[in-house]
C-alpha cells in the first residue's frame, strides 16, 4: 500500500491553516512519566547511590541478580582504550577522522571565544574574562541503539573549552557495553564512564551522590525521561536544550536527484514516528518525482515502518510559489537541519535567518552533518532555532566581567550612580558610590 504523505500546494486557500498545523505540532509531556521523573529524582536526592544503584538495576536489567555497588558501574579507562583498540580497523579509522575534523572546527570556535580588556582615558579598564566549567556531565542514549558520534559531539567541544572533568553516563540494558561507545569516549578525552542511564543518572549528575560529584551542567540527548529529568533540575545545573524529535527541511529547486531527497528525507524519519520531514519546491513535476522516489525506496529501508509512520503523520511535500517563498516559510519553521539542494544555494542561504545548521548544495547531505563534518550535530529543535544555537564550545564556558574602576574615573561614575540609585530609592548604593568622591574644591 502506497504511503499517504499529505501535499500541499501554498497557491491554493487554506495552505496557510495546513502550515500552522505542521508549526503547531508538540511531542507532549506524558504527566504519567513527569510524575514518575519527580520520584526518580526525589529519591536520587534523598538516598544517593543507593536509590540509583536500586534504579538501574531494575530498569535496565543488569545480570547476574544486579550490581552489589556502584563502583560496578565504572569503566576504567584501560578498557575504553582497549575496546579503541579492538575495533574493526575501518570502524576505529572513521572514528578518528571524525573526531579530528570536530576537533579542528571546535578549536577554531574557541578562537573566536577569547576574552578582551579595554583601558578608558581615566585609567579605569573593563572587559571580559573566559573560562571553562569545572565539571560537565554528558549523557549518551544507549538500549534500542548506540550513538558514538553523540560521544564526540559532546565530549569534544568539552575538552576543547577546557573543561576539567567530562563524566559520561550510558545506559547497558542487560549489562551489553557498545564498544563504538567506549571506543568514541577514549578518542574525546572523557574522564570517567559510569554505565548508568535514565532520570536516575540526570539526578546524580545534578545532585551528587556518595560516588559521583555534581557537575556544573549537564548535555547530550536522551528519552523521554530524560529530557523532562533534564527540565527538572535546570537551575540547579546548567542544561544544553530540550531536545525534541528530529527534524528536516528541504528546499530544492527540482534540480536535484530525486532519489537523493528522498533518501536525505528518511534519514530523518528513520529516527522515530515522531520525526518530521518535509519538502519545499516550486516544481510541481519535480514533488511527483520525489513521490515516487519515496514510494521506490521506501521499501528498501530497514527501518521502513517507522519512516512511513513519520512521513504520513509528520512530512509533507508543498508546492511554493517561488524559491523566495519557500525561504519565508523554512523561516517560520525553523528546523533543525535546513537542507538547501539548489544550483546557487548561497543566494537562498542569505534569506534564512532561522536553522540550526543549513547544508548548501546538493552534495551537502545532512547525514554528513551528522557524523564527521565537524560543526557539531547537536542542534534546536521544535522552533527553537529562533533563539538557539548548536552545541559548541562557548556552552561549556562561562564569562565574567572584569571592572577596575580607577580613582579618577570613580569621580564621574560614582555621581552617576548615586544619582540613579537616589532615583530607585536604594540609599546605601547611592552612599556605597558616593564615599569614594573627593570633596567638590
Amino acid at each position: 500500500m502506497p504511503i499517504q504523505i499529505r501535499k500541499l500546494d501554498s497557491s491554493q486557500d487554506g495552505f496557510q491553516q495546513s502550515l500552522d498545523t505542521l508549526l503547531a505540532f508538540e511531542a507532549g509531556t506524558d504527566a504519567a512519566i513527569e510524575t514518575s521523573v519527580a520520584k526518580i529524582l526525589a529519591d536520587v536526592k534523598t538516598r544517593g547511590d543507593a536509590a540509583v544503584l536500586e534504579y538501574t538495576n531494575r530498569f535496565d536489567r543488569i545480570p547476574h541478580g544486579g550490581a552489589a555497588e556502584m563502583a560496578a558501574f565504572d569503566i576504567s579507562q584501560a578498557e575504553l582504550q582497549a575496546a579503541l583498540n579492538g575495533l574493526p580497523s575501518a570502524q576505529r579509522e572513521a572514528l578518528q577522522i571524525a573526531a579530528q575534523r570536530i576537533r579542528a572546527f571546535h578549536e577554531r570556535q574557541r578562537e573566536e571565544l577569547r576574552g578582551f580588556t579595554y583601558t578608558e582615558p581615566d585609567g579605569t579598564v573593563l572587559g571580559q574574562k573566559i573560562t571553562p566549567l569545572d565539571r560537565v556531565g554528558i549523557y549518551v542514549p544507549g538500549g534500542k541503539a548506540a550513538y558514538p558520534s553523540s560521544v564526540l559531539m559532546n565530549a569534544i567541544p568539552a575538552h576543547v573549552a577546557g573543561v576539567g572533568e567530562i563524566i559520561m553516563v550510558v545506559p547497558t540494558p542487560d549489562g551489553v557495553k557498545n564498544q563504538m561507545v567506549l571506543a568514541a569516549a577514549a578518542i574525546a578525552g572523557v574522564t570517567r564512564v559510569i554505565t548508568i542511564g535514565g532520570a536516575q543518572a540526570v539526578g546524580a549528575l545534578a545532585y551528587g551522590t556518595q560516588s559521583i560529584t555534581a557537575v556544573d551542567k549537564i548535555v547530550g540527548p536522551g528519552n523521554a525521561y530524560v529530557a523532562a529529568a533534564k527540565r527538572r533540575v535546570f537551575g540547579i545545573v546548567g542544561i544544553d536544550m530540550i531536545a525534541g524529535p528530529s527534524e528536516i527541511l528541504v528546499l530544492c529547486d527540482g534540480t536535484t536527484d530525486p532519489d537523493w531527497v528522498a533518501m536525505d528525507l528518511f534519514s530523518q524519519a528513520e529516527h522515530d514516528e515522531l520525526a518530521q520531514a518535509i519538502l519545499l519546491c516550486p516544481d510541481a513535476a519535480y514533488i511527483a518525482k520525489v513521490e515516487e522516489s519515496i514510494a521506490k525506496l521506501l521499501p528498501t529501508m530497514p527501518r521502513q515502518a517507522t519512516i512511513s509512520t513519520s512521513l504520513a503523520d509528520r512530512g509533507a511535500l508543498i508546492k511554493v510559489r517561488s524559491m523566495e517563498e519557500a525561504c519565508e516559510i523554512a523561516n517560520a519553521i525553523a528546523a533543525e537541519h535546513l537542507e538547501i539542494s539548489a544550483e546557487n544555494p548561497q543566494q537562498w542561504a542569505e534569506r534564512i535567518r532561522h536553522a540550526g545548521a543549513m547544508f548548501l548544495g546538493r552534495f551537502s547531505s545532512e547525514s554528513l552533518g551528522d557524523y564527521c563534518c565537524g560543526p557539531n550535530h547537536v542542534l534546536p529543535t521544535s522552533r527553537t532555532a529562533r533563539f538557539s544555537s548548536p552545541l559548541g564550545v562557548y556552552d561549556f564556558q562561562k564569562r565574567s566581567s572584569i571592572i577596575h574602576v580607577s580613582e579618577a574615573g570613580a569621580q564621574t561614575l560614582g555621581r552617576v550612580a548615586a544619582t540613579l540609585a537616589y532615583g530607585e530609592g536604594l540609599q546605601a548604593h547611592a552612599r556605597s558610590a558616593e564615599l569614594r568622591l573627593k570633596p567638590q574644591p
